[in-house]
């Protein structure tokens, strides 16, 4: 696995920035092509929403969708694509620490996989991990918390960072494990060499990673192919009994995500038999317990442009609806239906698919006119 990208000849046209630009930044406006990574140029992207005035699509929302029961696949759509877990795999980051943190409340267990909105409730939750002399080692980059309401004046702190619970939670399993927690963001530390191999135990013991990246919040994060990051959501499924990752999140929902957040929504509405964790950019994983698939089910939703919980949230109401879940849509479409496609679920789902409308009877159809309107005439 790589951490930098090797260095490269300067396109032509390019200015010369440096003699350290040839390792650390791109030389050519289009990217450079590196041997076993498909960029999203690249990747058979399939429609997954479609946005329609009076029958006419506007917008088209396309990604890549993945199903594992177990060990194996049982549907794919969009193609294998190449991301990184990020936040999907914050339930997997912890599980080193299962025996050290298995005192704390679920509460203070559900904070640490979150990337929370920030409220006051998440910010208490992720404090109480740590003695306030132990706050000035939490690494996470200042931020604003997520969803915001009313007028704004907080300036930005490492405590709204939607990444403070867990960041929290890792110091603590890191001081309970003996391990030094100055570096603890660093590939070369401990932790991180714990949670590759808790990443291998779903994956297999051989596997290894293409490239490993900087996070948002500053910790390492893998790439994985879609499909990938569906076994591991399985395997979540899977040995759900084995610790309280699982419990922790079904207990307290809220805390996971917050307010108006798809994972948080999916758990609630699931009772307790769903785990939902959303993922930038454009991730959702859904651990399942499902009696027909008994080594346990884990499907991923992969948004080809990004963050768009308003489109996920649709595809991830038709994929449970389909498995007897309901999940009802917070989203009033001005003037516009929403469709699904098909391939989103595997063959055998797709008439029950058919059956669940993405719209609810509230949501008036405003797209056009309840009678027989003539062409205006001319002038």
């Amino acid at each position: 696995m790589s951490t930098t990208r090797p260095p490269t000849s300067p396109s032509a046209g390019s200015q010369d920035p440096g003699p350290l630009a040839d390792r650390y930044y791109p030389r050519s406006t289009f990217g450079e092509s590196e041997p076993g990574i498909r960029t999203g140029r690249e990747v058979a992207w399939e429609p997954l929403v479609d946005y329609r005035r009076n029958g006419v699509s506007e917008t088209t929302i396309h990604g890549a969708v993945a199903w594992f029961s177990g060990d194996r696949p049982i549907h794919g759509f969009g193609g294998d694509v190449l991301c990184y877990g990020r936040s999907m795999m914050k339930l997997l980051y912890v599980k080193p620490f299962v025996e050290e943190l298995a005192h704390l409340t679920p509460a203070q267990k559900a904070i640490s996989v979150s990337s929370h909105n920030g409220t006051t409730a998440h910010v208490a939750a992720a404090q109480s991990l740590l003695p306030r002399e132990e706050w000035s080692l939490m690494q996470t980059p200042l931020d604003l918390p997520l969803v915001q309401f009313g007028r704004q004046v907080r300036r930005p702190r490492r405590w709204y960072n939607n990444g403070s619970g867990h960041h929290a939670a890792l110091l603590l399993g890191c001081k309970a494990k003996g391990w030094r927690r100055v570096g603890y963001t660093l590939p070369g530390h401990p932790l991180f060499g714990a949670y590759l191999g808790v990443v291998r135990q779903a994956l297999g013991a051989d596997w290894t990673p293409l490239r490993v990246a900087r996070d948002g919040d500053g910790m390492p994060t893998l790439s994985m192919t879609v499909n990938e990051l569906a076994r591991c959501y399985a395997w979540l499924a899977r040995t759900r009994h084995q610790d309280w990752v699982w419990d922790s999140m079904v207990a307290e929902p809220d805390l996971v995500g917050g307010f108006n957040r798809l994972d948080t929504t999916v758990m609630k509405s699931c009772e307790g038999r769903v785990i939902a964790k959303e993922g930038a950019d454009g991730l959702l994983g859904l651990a399942i317990d499902h009696p027909d698939h008994p080594d346990g089910l884990g499907i991923v939703i992969k948004i080809a442009h990004g963050w768009d919980p308003q489109a996920t949230w649709y595809v991830a109401r038709g994929i449970l609806g389909v498995l007897g879940f309901t999940l009802r849509t917070p989203y009033k479409l001005h003037r516009q239906k929403a469709f699904l496609v098909p391939g989103v679920v595997p063959p055998e789902y797709e008439q029950a698919l058919a059956a669940i409308p993405t719209w609810d009877p509230w949501d008036a159809d405003h797209d056009r006119w309840y009678f027989d309107a003539p062409f205006g005439e001319a002038p």
